[in-house]
């Protein structure tokens, strides 16, 4: 029993620090505009230095779309139901949180590891020193940047994947351009898009909340830095999962 009590009271603590972050960048975002310049730095982190990855995933993401759903629509469909079948995987499902994992893997454990070293050599405390908000000198850029960034990055993994089931479909499964673009524009809906967005902007304020939020708890040195970067990750893991499906069932219902 008393066991279960600690866990009860270990879980509301951690509930409310993390409501208290948020609360916290709320407050301060409203003060961007002064850390634009690094809010441009973290951008360029986040989007530019991911952008090969997430090309290369996405690219060949695309083109197993296409290889199952020629395997599974053989004999059943007509061939214009791969070009469907991939817009419409990509739009809904595997752009936005394809993206969320991948920027859950680079991103976020890069930021909880950079804040917690700052953490762990009493660099945040040397701001806090001089009168510098760690809130909206170290969090609030990285979390804009990634609110931001997560839907250019989803939206270039949609077209790197649609354009990779096109590559797949021409070269090795008989379908022409003609055939496979059409089936892009029969199932392109708005509401897929829009929704595939919705989700990157929730999964990019989720993932780099947890950087920052574990990174500003690091403490005990080199191993509390790598603790805090494995705990950044699992939790940005789960989050993309539960996000996913409470704002599919918000859009998509």
């Amino acid at each position: 029993m008393l066991t279960l009590k600690k866990k009860n009271l270990a879980a509301m603590e951690y509930i409310g620090s993390v409501g208290l972050l948020i609360w916290q960048v709320l407050i301060n975002i409203r003060g961007i505009y002064r850390k634009f310049d690094l809010s441009l730095g973290q951008i360029y982190f986040q989007a530019i230095e991911s952008l090969s990855l997430v090309l290369f995933t996405s690219l060949f993401t695309g083109m197993v779309i296409a290889f199952e759903a020629n395997y599974q629509a053989a004999n059943y469909m007509p061939d214009v139901y791969v070009g469907m079948a991939v817009t419409k995987a990509m739009f809904i499902e595997l752009g936005p949180v394809l993206i969320g994992l991948i920027i859950a893997g680079r991103v976020s454990s890069s930021i909880a590891a950079e804040l917690g070293s700052m953490k762990v050599t009493e660099q945040i405390d040397a701001l806090e020193a001089f009168a510098i908000n760690p809130i909206e000198h170290l969090v609030v850029p990285r979390i804009f940047a990634g609110i931001v960034v997560l839907p250019l990055l989803t939206i270039v993994s949609e077209i790197t994947g649609i354009v990779g089931g096109w590559i797949l479909s021409i070269s090795s499964l008989n379908i022409t351009t003609a055939v496979y673009w059409r089936g892009v524009r029969l199932n392109y809906i708005p509401t897929n898009l829009y929704g595939g967005l919705i989700k990157s902007i929730t999964f990019g304020f989720a993932l780099t909340l947890m950087g920052c939020y574990y990174g500003l708890k690091a403490e005990g040195g080199a191993e509390g830095v790598g603790e805090a970067t494995t705990k950044a990750v699992i939790s940005s893991t789960i989050l993309v999962l539960f996000l996913d499906l409470i704002v599919s069932r918000l859009v998509f219902r």
